[in-house]
């Protein structure tokens, strides 16, 4: 395992970073052992760094992380967020944050987190996140109940104006540093190198676009970028490798992204994601994938409220 500091946090995280979504049936139902066991196996091979929401899987996902991490919780840096609570239920409100920041604690059966985040801060005006939304999480802070605070959403340059605003830990984007997508490299990169937040990438996979998943109802991608999948595969097996593979680890090596987030909850594919770690890739692999995505690279939909859309 390689690690990289979490910007100005100051923490070391692996760059495979555990994503909790799906232990909350996300994607599909999850039997809860092998979920902990997935745990287990991550944090055996040198995954330090677990996300989590209570919106996945409307806190089920939070609780059975928090059963996962009994008596290992001195083993990891623990993240979780607040705000986002359903797919339309949406509540910045300081008695809000507050009030969440402990329900989180109880269910992850620990009295602090390391990175308390704003979930999806696009759904909102603007003002809410800075009026009332921030300083609520500064407070939780003070409280000595969160170590650090950071924000997460999909439009990337939103994420900049706020970050600019604001001064957060850490900056978490999704969706944009992948084989299809490179926008994060277009201000959020160099600002994190300006302003000395920590900088985490989520969802290298698209959505399981790169990889040989079924790709869920509910995607957004346009048909062309999903049509995408089926040849991608078949190009990343005439080289004798796996598409998620290769995806995986291309996202890993960006120098200036302290981890990338993968959605973790089986147990083979918790040791595929690591086992990537020691593989190598042809770069005329590479090159060919580069020269198949060009044509449709950063065909990236949009979410929240429009005028955060920017």
């Amino acid at each position: 395992m390689q690690y990289r500091t979490l910007g100005k946090t100051g923490l070391n995280v692996s760059i495979l970073g555990f994503g909790a979504s799906p232990m909350g049936n996300v994607f599909d139902p999850v039997d809860e052992s092998e979920a902990i066991a997935t745990v287990h196996y991550a944090l055996d091979h040198g995954v330090n760094f677990f996300d989590v929401s209570p919106f996945y899987g409307l806190t089920l996902a939070e609780e059975r992380l928090g059963k996962a991490l009994k008596g290992k919780r001195d083993q990891v840096v623990l993240a979780s967020k607040c705000g986002r609570y359903d797919l339309t239920d949406f509540d910045f409100s300081r008695k809000r944050i507050l009030k969440s920041i402990d329900e989180s604690l109880q269910r992850l059966q620990t009295d602090h987190l390391d990175l308390f985040q704003l979930h999806d801060i696009e759904f909102v005006d603007k003002q809410i996140i800075l009026e009332e939304a921030v300083p609520a999480v500064q407070e939780v802070i003070q409280s000595g109940k969160a170590r650090f605070w950071g924000i997460t959403g999909l439009p990337v340059r939103y994420l900049a104006q706020i970050a600019r605003e604001t001064n957060p830990d850490t900056v978490l984007s999704w969706a944009h540093y992948n084989l299809l997508e490179n926008e994060i490299n277009d201000e959020l990169v160099p600002l994190s190198e300006e302003m000395g937040f920590g900088l985490m990438n989520a969802a290298p996979l698209m959505q399981r676009i790169l990889s040989d998943a079924k790709l869920p109802e509910w995607h957004r991608s346009p048909q062309e970028v999903k049509d995408l999948q089926k040849p991608l595969l078949e190009l990343c097996r005439s080289y004798g490798k796996e598409l998620s593979d290769v995806a995986l680890h291309y996202a890993m090596q960006h120098p200036k992204i302290a981890t990338t987030i993968v959605g973790m909850c089986e147990l083979e594919i918790v040791k595929k994601n690591v086992a990537v770690l020691g593989q190598d890739f042809p770069k005329e692999l590479i090159q060919k994938i580069e020269e198949l995505t060009g044509p449709f690279k950063n065909r990236m939909w949009f979410e929240g409220k429009e005028e955060n859309n920017i």
